[in-house]
């Protein structure tokens, strides 16, 4: 990544940690005074900015600078919610009164409330998640160009582009509660993407690639995300159609995220009480293989979903969500957990780093290890029930033959069951992806229907 040669106001956030408690004590002074029980404030502010560029022209430049404040106040077992993007004293009061109004028109809810007292964070380590970067729009515009412009000489094949996006963000939150609770910290991430089509004899097919970062210094450099996007549409072209088979299906990793993003839905608290989750009551079932294993950690320096207290002040902690694949329990924010007749596990506003267990095979070993099947590179379509565990998404990928890819597929639907997709993974590869909250390799599974034509 190039090195920002001047200053830029950009990455300066219109309040300090300083004012914005001050204004967190402000509401909470407030709402104390008019009545309420109990109540908790999160103020925040964020500054960023994106360029698109395509065919080396800028197409969008946004530059954004958002605050607000949301209330919560508690009359006994009565709860109001407001909130403002005036972050002036009089609309503060004006806002922690009209939570306190609302307050008075809901119904009584026994599971209503802050955190019991015992769970909230009271001194949350410092996870370095904070690294803005300086960069002007000129620069950010000369980053996507120089990503864009690898991708379109890499071959003549590559005619066109749906651009190359650099965005930057910088932000600040404070959370504060009537339990003492009061404490926050600032945030960034950063991220360059680029999007291109090959085409060959009137086909055409496009694939991307891109890199996600806290610190802007450890991006990916701009012009390999473009060769990499290039090289991506490039094996794409000359793809078929399958007939309709069952058979072995490996997810690249970026696509084995979604997998457990379904897995973590239905454990989702909400989803229990509800009674609306294909893992239903599932605490201490075996739902995947007894060799694998799933864990949470919160507090990996830098990381895209580190956390050092939860959305309510709760503090985070480490965990084994699924030991030797076996679930050891949900996901629970006060609410959920009240509702369920057990204790938060420090989830509220989500899961923070979950890490599959790699094994030994990297992404060639599990292609051999497969031998006829498919590899799937692009998902489409929003077919997985919650309720039901049905999967089926429409797909794109390659089909392997003899332990070795053999061509390009694409116009394919790929279906089955969660829940039997989740026992029948045969192996986890050691290539995992870390651009995101769900870091896991890529994932095999023993059997899937494959739909073609």
């Amino acid at each position: 990544m190039n090195t920002p040669t001047r200053a830029s106001n950009s990455i300066q956030l219109s309040h300090s940690k300083s004012e914005l408690e001050r204004l967190v004590t402000l509401a909470l002074e407030e709402a104390k005074a008019l009545g309420a029980t109990e109540a908790e404030v999160g103020v925040s502010v964020d500054t960023g900015l994106s360029v698109t560029v395509r065919l080396g022209e800028v197409e969008t430049l946004e530059y954004q600078r958002d605050r607000g404040m949301g209330v919560t106040v508690y009359r006994g077992k009565r709860k109001g919610s407001a909130s403002t993007a005036d972050l002036s004293e009089r609309a503060i009061r004006d806002t922690v009164a009209k939570a306190y109004s609302i307050a008075g028109f809901t119904a009584e809810d026994e599971c209503a409330g802050l955190p019991d007292p015992d769970t909230i964070a009271r001194d949350p380590p410092d996870l370095d998640l904070c690294h803005p970067w300086a960069i002007e729009p000129d620069e950010a515009r000369e980053l996507a160009v120089a990503c864009e412009a690898a991708a379109l000489r890499l071959d003549k094949r590559i005619k066109n582009s749906e651009g190359a996006t650099l965005s930057t963000h910088h932000g600040l939150r404070v959370f504060g509660n009537t339990l003492g609770f009061l404490n926050g910290y600032p945030t960034s991430i950063h991220s360059l993407s680029c999007v291109v089509v090959a085409q060959e004899n009137g086909e055409m097919q496009r694939d991307y690639w891109y890199s996600s970062a806290r610190d802007w210094r450890e991006l990916e450099d701009a012009e390999r995300i473009g060769v990499r996007a290039a090289e991506r549409a490039l094996r794409r072209l000359g793809a078929r159609k399958l007939a309709t088979v069952t058979g072995p299906v490996l997810f690249v990793p970026e696509l084995a995220r979604g997998l457990f993003g379904h897995f973590l839905g239905a454990i989702r608290g909400s989803s229990q009480y509800r009674r609306s989750s294909f893992l239903l009551d599932a605490a201490g079932q075996q739902i995947f293989p007894s060799w694998l294993q799933i864990s949470e950690r919160p507090h990996i320096p830098k990381g895209l979903a580190s956390a050092p207290f939860d959305g309510e002040g709760v503090a985070t902690q480490d965990r084994e969500l699924v030991d030797r694949g076996v679930l050891t329990g949900y996901i629970l924010n006060t609410y959920s957990a009240r509702k369920l007749g057990l204790k938060t596990t420090g989830n509220a506003g989500g899961v923070h780093n979950l890490l599959v267990k790699p094994g030994a095979d990297d992404f060639d070993a599990l292609v051999r290890k497969m031998q006829r099947g498919l590899i799937v590179t692009e998902l489409m379509g929003q077919g997985v029930n919650g309720v039901t565990g049905d999967y089926s998404r429409g797909a794109a990928g390659f089909w392997v033959e003899n332990g070795a890819i053999a061509y390009p597929v694409h116009e394919i639907t790929i279906a089955g069951n969660l829940k039997d997709m989740y026992r029948e993974i045969v192996a986890v590869g050691n290539d995992v992806d870390l651009r995101g909250g769900i870091r896991t390799g890529s994932v095999l599974i023993e059997r899937m229907t494959i739909a073609g034509e």
